[in-house]
């Protein structure tokens, strides 16, 4: 099972991808995540990473691209994957499709998960997350018993500084000019399953369920 997920921000892969890695066993391969590591454990594209983030440049596409194909050679993704932000591009994804195909592998299901702005502001102006285990929260939808504090480690919980109105409908435009085109990429290739995402987390899931078994 090789899935991607697409969506605005806000659509909730995130959360998506965490409840079918329990699901299913099969890791979800997050570029932040990976980036991250790469650069904590100063391999040779963590240091090509880490000359770009530090002048605050974006990681090109190369050596993101790279990331993900050591992460995949990993022993826990032989029996698959969930790209949870990646590709957000259609370069991205036709260099994506390339590094597969010369793996002997190819993306089986992209669920796009379809919100409208209005729940995206409502979902992201109420959300938190603790950044010491990632955990997210909304005050309305799914509270921590303590607040402010984090269900499952303690840590405290923190609003993101571009999660407010104004900001979120600026990722939006940039989602809408550059990430929905992929929509149409993966529809001619035969693999995209469109899921609504309103209602509850594990109504979504229920959704999501269908489209990937």
């Amino acid at each position: 099972m090789r899935l991607i997920l697409l969506g605005p921000p806000g659509a909730g892969k995130g959360t998506q991808a965490k409840m079918l890695k329990e699901q299913f066993g099969v890791p979800q391969i997050s570029t932040g995540d990976i980036l991250r590591q790469a650069v904590k454990d100063n391999t040779e594209l963590g240091i090509q990473a880490k000359s770009f983030m530090d002048v605050g440049k974006l990681v090109p596409d190369e050596v993101v691209i790279g990331l993900i194909k050591e992460r995949i050679k990993q022993d826990d993704c032989e029996a698959g994957f969930i790209l949870d932000g990646f590709p957000r591009t259609i370069l991205q994804a036709e260099k994506l499709s390339e590094t597969l195909t010369e793996m002997g592998l190819a993306i089986d299901t992209v669920v796009n998960l379809e919100v409208n702005a209005e729940e995206v502001i409502s979902r992201l102006a109420g959300r938190s997350t603790c950044p010491d285990c990632g955990g997210m929260f909304h005050e309305e939808s799914r509270p921590p018993k303590v607040s402010g504090v984090c269900d499952g480690c303690g840590g405290l919980l923190a609003q993101r500084e571009d999660d407010n109105a104004e900001t979120i409908l600026k990722r939006l435009d940039v989602y809408q000019e550059s990430t929905a085109p992929l929509k149409q990429f993966y529809k001619k290739q035969g693999n995209l399953k469109t899921v609504s995402a309103r209602g509850s987390v594990e109504e979504i899931f229920s959704r999501v369920l269908e489209m990937v078994k």
